[in-house]
């Protein structure tokens, strides 16, 4: 029987999976051995993958305004209505909502359809509940770069997890702490809100204040520097410091303020700070949800204690954020959500003017746009005439579920047949399960992998890039849009973040830009950026980090 090495698609640690495949939709899945992102282990989160395995419920033919259509007559629809609120109501009335689980071939190709030629940057996407980690390593670091790799863990003398849900929603990462802790001797230290429940052993436990955890961590900054335990030959050559930033930090971060702060006793409070400090080999585990300022200013005040403290560049020793969606690394790696352009680069001039000449862009957005509760509010608003949806609905507690059907115009790839709602204009078209899909992942730790369908695509279903791409094409973009197969994009995706790079960005894929059809097929994981800031340069103009105040907006 045809074994076939794959991938999870669960969360976004991006374990591989070996299916054996037998007659009709028979399969037996297991952890794949030789995956460097788990092991062979795997959760109970892969159940789900069986549950996509029958086929009642899915949508297998075009659905247009509530009736069966052929794949032309259902293209063709979509390409005249959207062409049309377009021209009524500009490319600003025309938003896009992504699924976590779409491979970074449909985000390539849905990214440059809404921002080089609708000119739209309206992209609600999995990466936006990371949406304030990733602006923080970008204000940090000068890009968006999770500098850890899993095997970082084994390297390191003290797991600092920041929240039991890190570890909660990530089971085969839990396992992999278990295993640092049993047969590396690493020490876990968790540090938990009050009433989180004690589901996750650790070597220490420091329960604290809902919503104290930065406050926290600007006082452990602030200990470090007021005993020594800065690294000041690295902090003088490799950072850049705000003026007044020592003085601003020392405002409210006296161990006295924090442990009234945190519900702390001092001498716990000292003790924890003194450990932490003294820790040469520090990895520190978290996963701030939302593009709010209490992630953005969580992510910064971790980001400053491993530069300042010159844990960062080095074996066991990284801060590691943790996402939650599939594949949201892929989603920001090409861009699509609603802070970037493409390919880790901004909406500067010089970005836009690279980006454009790259696809040769028809109408190109050139600011950030709009995604969950902005976005929510443009659709409240009327704003919003025409939405693109590509994987499906989003979750019930997502802003803008319950406003769906206040939009006049919807587009919605999806495996399922959901009921339509009654007065909408809305195209369903039918896409691909999980274990349908064919293309390329990054998980956590920039570790790209090939997830290959283990089924073919039942009835008339397609792909979301195929989907994307003959709209496109209809839309009178067929140039732009000449992909036959995921190859032809990734090929592209690698091109785009080559281009005019010259060691500026450290995302280029400039290895995979000529690979052949079969060498992608055959394609094994492999990590880009090698080990980030191990020379202690960053992608910043002057090649410095910089320090932020997470006690303020930044």
């Amino acid at each position: 029987m045809p074994v076939v090495r794959s991938l999870c698609g669960q969360c976004g640690v991006g374990c591989g999976i070996r299916a054996v495949t037998g007659e009709g939709r028979e399969v037996r899945i297991e952890g794949d051995p030789v995956h460097p992102a788990n092991g062979g282990l795997l959760c109970v989160r892969s159940e789900a993958l069986r549950d996509m395995i029958a086929l009642e419920g899915r949508l297998l033919r075009p659905m247009v305004d509530g009736r069966a259509a052929s794949w032309d007559r259902a293209v063709d629809q979509a390409a005249r209505r959207l062409s049309g609120v377009i021209a009524r109501h500009g490319p600003g009335s025309v938003a896009l909502h992504v699924s976590g689980r779409l491979l970074t071939e449909d985000y390539h190709v849905a990214n440059k359809l809404m921002k080089g030629f609708i000119g739209s940057a309206h992209i609600d996407a999995p990466c936006c509940e990371a949406g304030g980690m990733a602006a923080a390593q970008r204000a940090a670091f000068g890009e968006d770069v999770t500098p850890a790799t899993y095997e970082d863990l084994a390297q390191a003398d003290m797991l600092l997890l920041v929240g039991a849900s890190t570890a909660r929603r990530h089971p085969v990462l839990h396992e992999r702490i278990a295993v640092a802790r049993s047969e590396q001797g690493a020490r876990l230290v968790l540090i938990a809100r009050d009433g989180e429940g004690p589901d996750v052993e650790a070597d220490e436990r420091l329960t604290i204040m809902p919503g104290s955890e930065t406050t926290l961590l600007n006082g452990l900054l602030l200990h470090c520097h007021d005993n020594g335990a800065l690294d000041r030959n690295f902090l003088d050559r490799n950072l850049a410091v705000p003026p007044d930033f020592w003085a601003g930090l020392r405002k409210g971060h006296d161990l006295w303020s924090v442990a009234r702060a945190c519900g702390l006793g001092p001498g716990e409070l000292r003790g924890f700070y003194e450990r932490v400090a003294a820790t040469p080999r520090l990895v520190t585990l978290f996963s701030p949800l939302g593009a709010g300022d209490e992630a953005r200013r969580l992510s910064a005040a971790i980001l400053n204690i491993h530069l300042a403290t010159g844990r960062i560049g080095k074996p066991g020793a990284a801060p590691f954020a943790v996402t939650s969606a599939a594949n949201g690394m892929g989603a920001r790696e090409a861009g699509c959500w609603s802070g970037d352009l493409a390919a880790h680069r901004d909406f500067s001039a010089e970005a836009l003017a690279h980006v454009g000449r790259f696809w040769g862009a028809e109408t190109l957005a050139r600011r950030e746009g709009l995604s969950g509760a902005g976005l929510a509010e443009a659709i409240e608003a009327g704003r919003i005439k025409a939405l693109l949806m590509l994987g499906g609905l989003p979750s019930t507690s997502h802003p803008i579920r319950e406003l769906v059907e206040r939009v006049p115009f919807v587009i919605l790839t999806t495996p399922w047949a959901d009921p339509e709602p009654a007065g909408q204009r809305r195209i369903a078209l039918p896409s691909p399960v999980w274990i349908e899909k064919d293309g390329t992942l990054t998980g956590a730790d920039r570790l790209i992998s090939r997830q290959r369908r283990l089924f073919p695509l039942p009835g008339e279903a397609k792909p979301d890039w195929w989907i994307v791409t003959r709209i496109a094409r209809a839309m009178g973009w067929g140039d732009a849009f000449h992909y036959e197969r995921p190859a032809d994009i990734y090929r592209e995706h690698a091109r785009l973040t080559a281009y005019r790079n010259d060691g500026a960005r450290l995302l280029n894929l400039k290895r995979h830009a000529p690979i052949s059809n079969p060498a992608y097929d055959e394609l094994t994981p492999w990590r880009w950026g090698d080990v980030p800031f191990d020379e202690g340069r960053f992608p910043t103009p002057d090649g410095k980090a910089r320090l932020m105040p997470s006690w303020v907006m930044f």
